[in-house]
């Protein structure tokens, strides 16, 4: 008779920029704020310290664009992180990419540098969701309390 397998330990998800969470239901973007992309939080980036966009997991960065990255646990679970809301249209420009697909990354590395402030001049939210792909709600726990600031060495949630 073999060992049930252990369920896997809870994974720490950093922020991935510097900011202030806000709630869910707040992010401009019926997508995120009605998580139908999968359970998370959400970040309005500080402008000056939240210029740069870190892995929140350490991984592999399987999916890359400049205004969005998805980094994967060895053991599967993985992490959206999108810098703004309709960034996508500004076709990468005041993006910098500091990684490449299929890098692995430590939890914490520079991945995107970016301006909030520019993208909020541009007529966008700069609102950073960080979502739970692939999980449900009842698997995130400590999720960091609404107004509270976070850099990016802080836990914003965790994955049971």
């Amino acid at each position: 008779m073999s060992e049930p397998t252990p369920a896997p330990a809870a994974l720490a998800v950093l922020a991935p920029v510097a900011g202030t969470v806000i709630a869910v239901a707040d992010i401009p973007d019926p997508v995120f704020s009605a998580a139908l992309v999968g359970p998370g939080a959400a970040i309005a980036p500080d402008p000056v310290a939240g210029r740069v966009a870190v892995a929140p997991i350490a991984g592999v960065v399987v999916k890359l664009h400049p205004h969005a990255f998805v980094v994967a646990a060895d053991d599967g679970r993985a992490v959206l992180v999108h810098l703004g809301i309709d960034t996508v249209e500004l076709h990468g420009d005041g993006f910098e990419l500091h990684v490449a697909e299929g890098d692995r990354v430590a939890a914490g590395q520079p991945v995107v540098g970016w301006d909030p402030a520019a993208v909020r001049a541009g007529g966008r939210s700069p609102v950073v969701p960080v979502v739970a792909l692939d999980a449900e709600e009842s698997e995130l726990t400590g999720l960091a309390a609404v107004g509270t600031t976070l850099t990016t060495s802080d836990v914003l949630f965790a994955i049971a």
